[in-house]
């Protein structure tokens, strides 16, 4: 028989049932921890809700992986690559790998009366992946892209549609600077929206075969691939196995390329969502240490509160250690109960926020339109884990006030 277990739960039981100058304090002890648990699952909900989405945004325009011409420099005149590379089906061998396609770029400027925007034209292939932008449409629809024929249709931004007011089947000629100046005259077949509005007011999509022409490239030259991955955790794993498939080249009349990630084409923007991380460890060690706190001054309480028991019980043989034990399982039961309410807050709040997207966001500042959540069940597991294993440590110092109590002075004690 578990002695401390069971006086533990007599004392539990007595407590609910009727009244002690603990109760009141006990009570503050499990809303503190509540509202800590609480806080801590909303906090981690949203900031990995918020680092998923705006990295998927970046995906979305850039893919996980690019390998271009080594010569390439940061603008959007790229220098070509063949389509036709040995490298690709050892790529596509790699696991974690999704989808690869082509792609290329080219600076161009739109203009529309008296309107004139610089813009980035992507040219995408027969193998583009349209999910993403496909989820982000918000008037007409995505134009197809075939081997056989180049179409004129090209999607753009809300952002560029607001500025040049362009609607769906709208015509508008872009312009490019080289020798000789070309024109080109597309039209409008659908208008996408991000809200990351660096890229929004950027790209506009069209058949790859434009921009081939427009560079007098031959037919199987692109400006290069795009490699998405299943899990992007291992992003730098996979960008370097890419770039073991890939190889140097070092002959001269060789081909020479380059292996890029996304957190290297873009250091700035992941730079800023990891520095997202201190600001929800700065919450959950405040949570922690008041959840704490609230609950060390609770069982100060019961201990004080229960000092002639504890001279009673250590006048009939029982060890320190016993006694402590007795405390502890009541402060576990506290937490538990503080847990569990604080799990029904947390959980609930970010289900409603995740269902209704009641609490928005100024997507110019944060690139997104409501506060994102991203409910991970590994996650809850973890803060509750160590919530209940922080606070048990923490309260091992204050148990020991047990072995200063005197038997002789604890039962005369009123």
């Amino acid at each position: 028989m578990n002695l401390p277990y069971f006086i533990a739960e007599r004392l539990i039981r007595g407590r609910r049932e009727g009244t002690s100058f603990s109760r009141p304090i006990n009570v503050i002890a499990i809303i503190g921890i509540s509202l800590g648990i609480a806080v801590m699952i909303i906090a981690v909900a949203i900031l990995t809700g918020f680092k998923k989405q705006i990295r998927e945004k970046v995906v979305g325009f850039g893919s996980n992986i690019q390998i271009v011409n080594f010569d390439s420099n940061i603008s959007f005149e790229t220098a070509p690559i063949h389509q036709g590379q040995e490298f690709i089906p050892k790529i596509e061998k790699i696991p974690g790998i999704s989808h690869i396609q082509v792609f290329a770029t080219k600076a161009g400027i739109i203009k529309t009366g008296e309107d004139i925007q610089g813009v980035v034209l992507k040219g995408v292939g027969s193998d583009f992946d349209w999910s993403y932008f496909r989820s982000n449409i918000v008037e007409g629809e995505i134009f197809t892209v075939t081997d056989s024929a180049r179409t004129d249709k090209v999607i753009i931004s809300k952002k560029i549609s607001d500025m040049l007011k362009l609607r769906i089947g709208d015509s508008f000629a872009m312009h490019f600077v080289q020798d000789p100046p070309r024109m080109r005259k597309f039209t409008v077949s659908g208008i996408y929206e991000t809200s990351l509005e660096e890229f929004d007011k950027m790209y506009v999509f069209c058949d790859i075969g434009h921009i081939k022409r427009l560079n007098n490239w031959d037919e199987d030259q692109v400006s290069g691939f795009e490699i998405f991955i299943d899990d992007f955790d291992r992003l730098d794993q996979i960008t370097a196995l890419v770039r073991d498939a890939v190889g140097y080249q070092i002959l001269p009349d060789e081909e020479k390329f380059k292996v890029t990630n996304i957190r290297e084409k873009y250091p700035q923007i992941f730079d800023w969502l990891n520095f997202q991380d201190l600001n929800v460890i700065v919450i959950i060690t405040l949570m922690l240490v008041v959840a704490g706190f609230n609950m060390i001054s609770g069982l100060l309480i019961l201990i004080l509160e229960k000092t002639n028991m504890i001279g009673i019980l250590k006048a009939l043989g029982s060890e320190d250690i016993t006694i402590r034990r007795i405390f502890l399982y009541q402060a576990a039961y506290l937490i538990g109960k503080g847990l569990l309410w604080g799990n029904l807050i947390g959980v609930g709040l970010a289900l409603l926020q995740l269902k209704t997207g009641l609490v928005t966001l100024d997507p110019s500042s944060y690139y997104i339109k409501t506060v994102p959540i991203n409910l991970s069940m590994i996650h809850i597991i973890l803060l509750n884990a160590g919530t209940m294993a922080a606070i048990i440590i923490m309260l091992l110092v204050p148990s020991k006030l047990i072995s200063r109590i005197t038997p002789v002075k604890a039962i005369r004690y009123d």
